[in-house]
């Protein structure tokens, strides 16, 4: 739940520190809590004038004017100069900010704010057109996250009808079962068995027990309040009933969401991002040290070294890249929106992309989620009237999460049961016994009728019954039992099994204890029959370099056959029993080697996933159930669908809209889209600024001259920058789309320094081109006249502005693909409108009127047959390393 109130991933140490804090300092609503807990629950439906039918609809109004909606408060959306302010903060940014400023200072030779206009203007465009994105994004992701609804259910004049957790006013009875989140903090009125997990409050695993007695709150902490459950917390088993005492802001969680808003677990996303950004920061430093020092000592004017060094900083600086992450990632939800894949949180594309193993439950993902009961038989399979019609009685009475099983039953037939019989108790299902049971009033008895996985019937019975007669159950007799239930797996159905036990009516209550001694009834079979996409999809992820593992709690047999059907190895089908007492790298070796495991709990599960991440892998997870909410936490990416649990939907990061694999196989390749864009970025960044760096570093030495203006370092930075506007609309390569992707700073580093240094060849070029071809050293050093000096030296600034405008330019095209540019891959429209638009500019400047206030005086003509040359022999030398180094270093 806490995933589905803040966006991000809330760090659980962050979460127990402030639940911690506000334990021990009680808030006016959490005391109103803690006075209804040490009374009869009677009192708290007293003190909110609540019947047993629940609030009526006019309380129901009164009340929502009083307290407002089940929302927790968030501050109020800050206006746009605090927000532009915030993405201030943002350490490249920053860097400009200080460059901008020291070229505003009033000092003779430092001052220029020509230049310092420019700097203000790269600002503007990286943070304002990151706000006006991710604005739009935010809107459009809201609109997103309202398709996918958490509801919850209440008593409202006498009816159980579900509303949405919003909706939820103090005095409403809350109805909950397993599977359930708690939507508010509320105090139990009745408890059948009932646990709840606390652990993304407290950080404790194991359940804890709730009952609706009065508690005992001396020495104890909020959370410890045995009669009161919390909002964010989930139901494990059983059944109960509560009030809501506390909505919103004055729930407990809304107590501490002031200090955790905002504070979140750094993705492998973020990491990557950030290592980048401190990469080319430290290279900036490095880098304009360098060049200070060289200007001013070979220039012998510190104020002109000092203002080159800052230009050059800017120029190093990638102030684009929030600009470019913010609109890939939003592009990218907005993508998979349309493909029916709802993105929950943004920073998780990139995980989605970069999975290589994807686990999920066979049930609805293989399988058609269409449960039909084909089949119930007695215990030498032949049809049987008492078998059903236990198997009825079991799935009308249970007041507990019914599954596709449970409906199946019930639309397979309509019993009359209600005539001359009468629920007496029940015992709810756990994932520890895999089964639960009614006790129904019938035919003078209290009769317990059991249903659940074979297996653990079996576990329960010492009888079993043919007809009407009753046998004891030995275990050469419970082999030839068991050999039914197998021919049954084998045929694909699944299996659960049904027993009973009769009790005098003088017992009243049952518990767990009393799943003992029972007799062994029969099976009812059912059918869900393997999805007609599901080869299809499994093989097409595998193409894609995702390899599919099957973690189900089913049984082995039939897990074998429906894994079979879809074309998975079937092999080795791995039971839970096999895994316990293996080591953390047997565990691992064994999660690779195997591709279906079956009788998995819950924590083995999440085990297999843990094993899975530890040698390398990025592992997705796939579920719907309650019992797959701390897989999907555990997992890189958790994934659900709309018509899972309230609480698998809130553990995931994203949430399909169809339960199938051809609807992940189109998230996984938008994902790997977003990522090879931000890549794409972030290479031409990289082996650009490198690049430079030589040809700074060496023009400052050994020119007499600064190898560009100050003014004009700025504009060209500006110019690429306009130029790579249009990377978020480019077109990937089908080949990049084949294997996952993920962050690899090392790769990004060799690419800097094998692909850099090819362009300064052609800098190095058009130095002695001008210097030596178009005279410029010679003429600026016998210049007669200031005039002439500085005509050559912004000769030579130009010949330098327009060569590198143009090769950094044209080499978008050439890094964006692996494939040999133009002819073999074209980019998208707006990329070549946007590169085109830039080169065209930097063309015509020298001619344009505006060029003299940069410092730029018109070129000759024939030096554009010397560029046109550099430009073709630039693209084939760098298309060849580009392709040797992918060849051995590989695509990153």
């Amino acid at each position: 739940m806490f995933r589905f109130l803040f966006p991000g991933k809330l760090h659980p140490a962050l979460l127990r520190s402030a639940v911690k804090a506000a334990a021990t300092a009680i808030s006016e609503h959490e005391q109103t809590l803690v006075d209804l807990c040490k009374p009869p629950a009677e009192e708290a439906l007293q003190r909110f004038g609540v019947t047993e039918n629940g609030l009526s609809e006019e309380q129901v109004e009164t009340a929502r004017e009083e307290y407002g909606s089940n929302l927790l408060s968030h501050k109020k959306e800050a206006g746009i100069v605090m927000e532009l302010l915030r993405r201030c903060r943002n350490p490249l940014v920053i860097q400009l900010l200080v460059i901008c400023t020291v070229m505003l200072l009033p000092i003779e030779g430092i001052q220029d704010l020509f230049s310092a206009s420019i700097v203000g203007g790269m600002i503007f465009l990286s943070v304002a057109l990151a706000y006006v994105q991710e604005h739009r994004s935010s809107k459009a992701v809201e609109k997103l996250h309202a398709m996918v609804q958490t509801n919850s259910l209440v008593l409202r004049d006498g009816k159980e009808c579900e509303i949405p957790m919003a909706e939820i006013v103090p005095g409403d009875i809350i109805i909950l079962q397993a599977g359930a989140l708690i939507p508010v903090d509320l105090r139990l009125i009745s408890a059948k068995d009932f646990f709840v997990g606390q652990s993304a409050l407290t950080g404790e695993s194991m359940p804890v027990e709730k009952h609706a007695a009065p508690a005992e709150v001396t020495g104890r902490g909020v959370v410890e309040l045995q009669n009161a459950c919390f909002q964010g917390t989930n139901v494990l088993s059983g059944t109960a009933r509560g009030i809501a005492i506390n909505t919103g802001g004055r729930t407990l969680f809304g107590s501490i969401a002031e200090k955790l808003s905002g504070q979140r677990a750094v993705t492998s996303f973020d990491k990557g991002i950030a290592g980048f950004t401190w990469l080319m920061i430290r290279f900036m430093v490095v880098m304009v040290t360098v060049v200070f020092l060289i200007v001013g000592i070979t220039k012998h004017d510190w104020a002109e070294a000092l203002l080159f060094g800052l230009s050059v900083a800017v120029g190093l600086t990638p102030e684009m890249l929030p600009m470019i992450v913010t609109v890939n990632l939003s592009k990218g939800a907005m993508a998979m929106s349309k493909k029916k894949v709802i993105v929950k949180r943004l920073n998780s594309i990139q995980n989605f992309g970069a999975i290589d193993i994807l686990c999920t439950d066979k049930t609805g993902t293989l399988t058609q989620d269409r449960v039909i009961l084909e089949k119930a038989v007695d215990v030498t399979n032949r049809d049987s009237d008492d078998v059903l019609r236990y198997a009825y009685m079991n799935s009308y009475y249970q007041t507990g999460l019914r599954n596709l099983l449970d409906r199946s039953v019930l639309s397979h037939t309509d019993l009359d049961v209600e005539h001359g019989c009468k629920k007496v108790d029940e015992i709810p299902f756990d994932f520890q016994r895999k089964r639960m049971s009614v006790v129904v009033d019938y035919q003078g008895d209290h009769v317990l009728i059991c249903k659940g996985a074979v297996e653990d019937i079996y576990k329960a019975c010492t009888h079993y019954q043919i007809d009407e007669e009753i046998h004891l159950m030995i275990d050469l007799i419970k082999d030839d039992l068991l050999e039914e239930y197998e021919e049954l797996s084998r045929d694909g159905y699944r299996v659960l099994g049904i027993a009973y036990r009769e009790f005098p009516q003088s017992k009243q209550t049952f518990s767990i204890a009393d799943e003992s001694d029972l007799i062994l009834l029969g099976y009812i079979a059912f059918l869900d029959p393997p999805k007609g996409s599901a080869a299809k999809a499994i093989a097409s992820l595998k193409k894609f370099g995702v390899a599919t593992k099957i973690l189900t709690g089913d049984n082995a047999l039939v897990t074998r056959k429906i894994c079979k059907d879809v074309g998975l190895e079937a092999q080795e089908v791995i039971t839970g029993d096999q895994l316990l007492g293996l080591s953390e790298a047997q565990l691992g070796e064994l999660a690779e080697k195997n591709d279906i495991f079956a009788r998995l709990s819950p924590s083995q599960k999440e085990s297999i996933i843990t094993a899975l991440q530890k040698r390398g892998h990025v592992v997705g997870y796939m579920g719907d159930g309650i019992n797959d909410a701390p897989s999907m936490r555990s997992a890189d990416v958790g994934i659900s669908v709309d018509t899972a649990v309230d609480v698998a939907k809130e553990s995931a990061d994203i949430i399909l809209l169809e339960k199938s694999l051809l609807v992940l196989e189109d998230g996984i390749i938008e994902g790997r889209k977003v990522f090879g864009n931000i890549i794409k970025y972030i290479r031409m960044g990289a082996s650009s600024n490198f690049g430079n760096m030589f040809s700074v570093v060496g023009g400052s030495y050994f020119l007499p001259f600064l190898p560009m203006a100050p003014i004009q370092v700025l504009l060209n930075n500006l110019l690429y920058d306009a130029s790579q506007v249009g990377i978020p609309s480019d077109y990937i390569d089908e080949e990049y789309l084949k294997t996952p992707r993920k962050w690899n700073i090392e790769n990004i580093r060799r690419f800097m320094v094998y692909i850099g240094p090819i362009s300064s060849i052609f800098d190095y070029a058009t130095f002695f081109l001008m210097l030596y071809f178009f005279h410029c050293k010679l003429y600026s050093e016998a210049a007669t006249s200031p005039e002439m000096k500085t005509y050559y030296e912004n000769l030579f600034h130009t010949g330098w502005f327009v060569e590198s405008i143009l090769t950094q330019t044209l080499i978008v095209h050439i890094i964006r693909t692996n494939r040999i540019p133009f002819l073999q891959s074209i980019a998208s429209p707006f990329l070549l409108l946007t590169t085109i638009l830039t080169m065209l500019a930097g063309a015509a400047l020298p001619y344009l009127p505006i060029g003299s206030h940069f410092g730029f005086v018109p070129l000759p003509a024939v030096f554009w047959a010397w560029i046109a040359g550099f430009l073709l022999c630039y693209m084939g030398l760098t298309h060849s390393v580009k392709v040797w180094f992918h060849h051995k270093y590989g695509i990153d």
